[in-house]
């Protein structure tokens, strides 16, 4: 059993694998009171006044205590983050991690606007960790990516993954969870996907291009087809043109 959860744990790619082990780490490290949660929540004035600039990062590593809806999370970070980045961005590991990086600072921009919004400040102002709403973003694209996949909910309804979203925000309203959260990884979703995918098929630019910078971070393998040596391939028949 061990053997096969450290196989499965080696296969997952790279940006996976790291942003699982940080979130399965931080987690229990707040749960054994070695890490403080204090120090890891977003909190807009320590950024700016005491430059805790690591808070833009860790709120996005915590997701509170180690209960079934921690348990939810990790699958859905597992899989979902696993299946695009394995299918979507295969060999794109750098536009992976700059899609993580636009979703993780539209969900940062939109908490630090709606905090400034009268009536809507309170409700903003108990969003201090991110993490949740960023998994979900990651949900939200892989459901625009493969909208046509059916999908099972607890196996009481079948929906195809265009649903998915929705299916589990109606789950978490029913469970007594914040609403807010799950809508913020869809407005974040819905901005990647609506720029990287809509956009450019509408105007023919890509305004969501990956910095030259963060691709040099990352040495994607190029793909190689080996052929034997001393092997001539054909010149390839012209096509055959049909008349009507």
């Amino acid at each position: 059993m061990a053997q096969a959860v450290e196989e499965w744990y080696k296969q997952m790619p790279v940006i996976t694998r790291s942003y699982l082990t940080a979130a399965v780490v931080t987690t229990i490290g707040c749960s054994l009171d070695i890490i403080a949660p204090s120090h890891l929540y977003l909190n807009p004035r320590l950024v700016v006044q005491k430059y805790e600039f690591w808070r833009l990062v860790t709120n996005f590593l915590y997701f509170r205590k180690m209960d079934l809806d921690f348990m939810f999370h990790m699958f859905f970070l597992a899989r979902y983050c696993k299946l695009l980045e394995e299918n979507s961005f295969r060999g794109r590991t750098a536009d992976f991690f700059y899609m993580l990086l636009f979703g993780a600072s539209v969900l940062t921009g939109i908490v630090l606007v709606g905090g400034m919004i009268p009536y809507l400040s309170e409700s903003f102002a108990k969003i201090v960790f991110l993490s949740n709403s960023l998994t979900f973003m990651m949900v939200y694209v892989w459901s625009k990516q493969n909208p046509f996949i059916h999908m099972s909910f607890l196996g009481l309804f079948t929906f195809t993954a265009a649903y998915l979203p929705w299916v589990l925000l109606g789950f978490s309203v029913l469970v007594g969870a914040s609403a807010w959260v799950d809508l913020l990884g869809m407005i974040a979703g819905h901005a990647y996907y609506f720029l990287e995918d809509v956009y450019p098929r509408m105007t023919g630019r890509r305004p969501l291009r990956t910095p030259s910078f963060i691709k040099a971070l990352f040495a994607d393998d190029a793909v190689v087809v080996a052929r034997p040596a001393n092997v001539r391939f054909a010149q390839p028949p012209a096509p055959e043109l049909h008349e009507d």
